[in-house]
């Protein structure tokens, strides 16, 4: 269709010598423009798209999507929506010889993410989507928390990535507006507090062998650091993991660093307050101590994907605070 040869024909375009000067993204964070047909998006393969992408995001008190979705009908698919961030282009068409997802980056705008689906019949593009559904995921994903590792590099407080360097021998880029609240020899709570908290603590403690990153470890410490550091408002309250639902661990490597990810929710002991938070432990760069980034978010009025989606690509951006990094 035109919408698949209009991209290939613009992502040609800025190859060459020369780069191709572009507009910046539009759209909301969170946000996906879907290009196909209205009867596709109404059967099967609609249904298929929203159950990948608009299906509960995990560990939300309340019911959020990963990704809001936008239908847009090719023939609508004009300048407006072209520079939009995220792009899902799907191409039903019996004349397609080759079923396929093709992943492209700055076609019509920077930073953007433009995925394009070709298959002669739905069903084929059913299928292509189910079996590289989370690579899909994967690059909407990744997109977005790149956005935001950019805005945090270029808008940084940059008084925060030496002193957490020093304590913990890498450090994320914290953007403007995050304030050190709290420090001690082995925890710190660095903090940006409006009327939505968006917290992030760094804490460390002897590595002791392998079952250091084992869910019922990682909670156990977690509550040891959090009661010791973290009040509630009033006498004998503190921060703790809510047990209604255990915290789920996944173990990735993401830029030459493995760490197992935290899921959860947090609550205050004998108080009412809770929310979301994500974690990353991993090893000391000699191996002698588990380091923890976690974010954490309170926003008891608001929807808090976009809250936890930000404050969680600041932990992405850790970096060692050396040129040597262990792979």
């Amino acid at each position: 269709m035109a919408v698949l040869a209009a991209a290939a024909l613009l992502a040609a375009s800025c190859g060459g010598n020369g780069k191709k000067l572009l507009p910046n993204v539009s759209g909301k964070a969170g946000e996906v423009i879907v290009v196909i047909n209205q009867s596709e998006w109404e059967g099967e393969l609609g249904e298929g798209i929203r159950e990948l992408l608009a299906s509960d995001c995990p560990f939300l008190p309340q019911k959020e999507p990963l990704y809001t979705l936008v239908n847009i009908s090719p023939s609508n698919f004009t300048n407006i929506f072209q520079i939009h961030r995220n792009l899902l282009l799907v191409n039903i068409d019996h004349n397609v010889d080759s079923a396929r997802v093709e992943y492209r980056t700055d076609v019509w705008a920077h930073p953007q993410c433009v995925i394009n689906i070709a298959a002669s019949d739905s069903g084929t593009a059913l299928s292509l989507i189910e079996s590289q559904g989370k690579t899909i995921q994967g690059m909407l994903e990744q997109a977005e928390r790149d956005r935001i590792i950019a805005n945090s590099k270029q808008y940084e407080e940059s008084s925060l990535r030496p002193v957490v360097n020093k304590f913990a021998g890498g450090s994320p880029y914290f953007p403007a507006g995050y304030k050190l609240k709290k420090q001690t020899d082995d925890f710190m709570w660095i903090a940006y507090d409006t009327q939505i908290l968006q917290d992030i603590f760094v804490y460390k403690y002897p590595a002791s062998g392998k079952d250091d990153f084992t869910p019922e470890n990682l909670v156990a410490k977690r509550n040891e650091f959090l009661k010791n550091n973290v009040p509630g408002m009033f006498e004998n309250t503190y921060m703790t993991t809510s047990n209604i639902t255990m915290p789920s661990v996944e173990y990735l490597k993401y830029k030459g660093r493995e760490f197992a990810e935290m899921r959860g929710f947090w609550e205050v002991y004998n108080d009412y307050m809770g929310g979301p938070f994500v974690s990353h432990a991993f090893y000391s760069q000699d191996g002698k101590e588990i380091i923890v980034l976690e974010a954490f978010v309170y926003a008891p009025k608001y929807d808090k994907r976009n809250y936890l989606r930000e404050v969680e690509s600041i932990l992405y951006s850790f970096e060692w605070n050396n040129s040597e990094r262990k792979n």
